[in-house]
């Protein structure tokens, strides 16, 4: 008697733009555990490299031609859209940042299970009429989304004190593990530091890269300030050359390198320090977490950014302003050392150099903040929860069989 085939894993829609830095690692990663658990992953976004990582995970990915700020262009990236999700019939859609989750919600506008993740929310992203009139999408647009997925409980609260009243589940954002943790210490290394490069290493070339030979040794008297994100006025890698200024009033030999690149490129070069390196976009951080002395994310807004859980899993100790996730990024001892107010350089400018100047500190700090990301940031654990959610939603909505389905034009 021929057996029956297994029936196929439901199919999931990613909708995506912007298509680089965190974002797209959040949906990679997922991507990465849903083909593995069996679904079928199809990613709609405008290329880049979030395209490329997918493809090269197996995932079927479909091109969605749209802009990464809402403009005229809207209408068409919906209809576009609509068109796209009409040909792939997915039994659930997942929508990523403000812009995929406009355009996501007006093409499916509740007809699927819908997922809609911020990443921040868009109303903190801007000011004035611009921010009003995303407040008030966000408020209209809840109606068409089963579930907001917040990677902070201070995002949800956000969302919840400007009026967007929507289901809501709290997973915070997770790192690999295998891929993100200290280097092998070596006899006479502080845990917690890392060797550094001489100024004189072209630009672009990772710190603490051996240079014709070993790594050189590290140098109390020149301490490494790492600062990794796209450059960009949510990234706050002014306020950090701000306070720049200060910190090299207390250790002249200190240097800071940002990593990443962005549309504020320009101007920061041009009022940045000598001892400022920009390193650009990089196909590997790792290598930057751990040749820094410290690493420092000074934004203005997040939802639970990245970088510094990356940074903790190196065993780096990492100093944050206090914005949406911030506090829940960090064990208790941290936040009393590593915690500052957004957009006040000669806070930063303190506890930057409270930390550059105690070693021993910082590495006892970055111990506790590795044990910290071991134990509440796996991005394992973040993909089975979002796994459980889907459940949950196609269970309370069974999928539709697809000779039966409506049509998502109707």
């Amino acid at each position: 008697m021929q057996q029956s085939a297994p029936d196929p894993g439901p199919r999931v829609l990613h909708l995506a733009q912007p298509v680089d830095g965190g974002v797209a690692r959040v949906v990679l990663d997922l991507t990465r555990a849903q083909l593995a658990a069996g679904l079928r992953v199809t990613l709609a976004c405008p290329g880049g490299e979030l395209a490329a990582g997918a493809r090269e995970l197996g995932a079927e990915v479909r091109d969605w031609r749209a802009a990464r700020s809402p403009g005229p262009g809207l209408p068409g990236e919906v209809r576009r859209l609509v068109r796209l999700i009409d040909e792939v019939r997915p039994d659930l859609v997942h929508a990523h940042s403000a812009k995929a989750g406009l355009a996501g919600r007006l093409a499916v506008r509740g007809r699927l299970p819908t997922v809609f993740q911020p990443h921040a929310w868009s109303f903190e992203a801007v000011g004035g009429l611009t921010a009003a009139l995303a407040l008030r999408w966000e408020r209209w647009g809840a109606r068409w989304v089963d579930r907001v997925v917040c990677v902070s409980e201070a995002e949800r609260t956000t969302g919840l004190r400007a009026g967007v009243h929507a289901a809501c589940a709290v997973i915070p954002n997770g790192i690999d593990l295998d891929r993100f943790h200290p280097p092998p210490r070596t006899p006479g290394t502080t845990p917690g530091t890392a060797p550094v490069t001489p100024i004189g290493t072209p630009i672009g070339t990772p710190v603490g890269t051996p240079a014709g030979g070993a790594a050189p040794e590290s140098d109390p008297a020149s301490p490494l300030v790492v600062c990794v994100g796209r450059l960009c006025r949510q990234k706050g890698q002014d306020v950090l050359l701000r306070a720049w200024e200060d910190v090299l009033g207390v250790l002249p030999g200190a240097r800071l390198a940002l990593v990443g690149d962005g549309p504020a490129a320009p101007e920061l070069r041009r009022r940045a320090h000598p001892s400022v390196l920009f390193a650009g976009a990089v196909a590997d951080v790792v290598p930057w977490y751990r040749a820094a002395d410290l690493v420092v994310l000074p934004s203005r807004w997040e939802g639970m950014a990245l970088a510094p859980l990356e940074a903790l899993a190196c065993a780096r100790t990492a100093v944050l302003t206090d914005v949406d996730g911030a506090r829940e990024s960090l064990p208790p001892a941290l936040a009393a050392h590593c915690l500052v107010p957004p957009e006040d350089p000669g806070a930063l400018a303190g506890a930057v150099t409270a930390l550059l100047s105690d070693p021993p500190l910082r590495a006892a700090l970055g111990d506790q903040g590795r044990r910290h990301v071991l134990s509440t940031h796996d991005v394992r654990h973040t993909a089975e929860r979002v796994a459980a959610l889907y459940r949950e939603l196609l269970g309370a909505r069974p999928p539709v069989p697809s000779e039966c389905r409506e049509s998502i034009h109707s």
